[in-house]
């Protein structure tokens, strides 16, 4: 079993019912992914989005870039929420979230590696531990593009986004 960053575009409406029902949000999230599985829209598209294993790689790097925003993780607790996997969900707000979008698009994957060495990973414990090559920086190149999608789709539309670990 690995560990998998999941994110969940809601409207205005969708986040109050998540904030004052966390238990609606859960089913919510599960019957949005199920019908996404099955239909694999495109990250512009996509309600749910994913960055599989390269989560703790993103953060890592978007940590040490200084990235105003914790995209990664959430920023919000969902009150109440029980734990999705590995902690409770978290939330960004729409205006979070659009920071996020503008900063997202400013970044390319290259600036992000610039002067790191793959060695820093082992060292700091980044999950999963696959570090043994420079080329291995490389993993979250196509996650990042598509995370920005994902991002400037949901700013463009004003969503929040709730954000958890599974």
């Amino acid at each position: 079993m690995s560990m998998n960053g999941e994110y969940l575009r809601l409207t205005t409406e969708e986040l109050a019912r998540a904030l004052e029902n966390p238990e609606w949000a859960w089913e919510f999230a599960d019957e949005v992914q199920e019908r996404e599985d099955e239909e694999e829209p495109a990250p512009a598209e996509a309600r749910c989005f994913s960055t599989f294993q390269t989560w703790n790689l993103l953060d890592f790097l978007l940590r040490r870039a200084s990235f105003p925003v914790d995209v990664v993780h959430g920023e919000e607790p969902i009150p109440d929420a029980d734990d999705w996997g590995y902690g409770p969900p978290q939330y960004l707000t729409a205006d979070r979230v659009r920071l996020a979008a503008d900063r997202l698009d400013e970044l390319t994957y290259d600036a992000l590696i610039r002067g790191v060495d793959h060695t820093e990973l082992a060292t700091a414990g980044v999950y999963p531990r696959i570090w043994d090559s420079p080329t291995s920086l490389e993993w979250a190149r196509d996650t990042l593009a598509s995370l920005t999608e994902f991002f400037r789709a949901a700013a463009s539309a004003d969503h929040a986004v709730l954000v958890w670990l599974d």
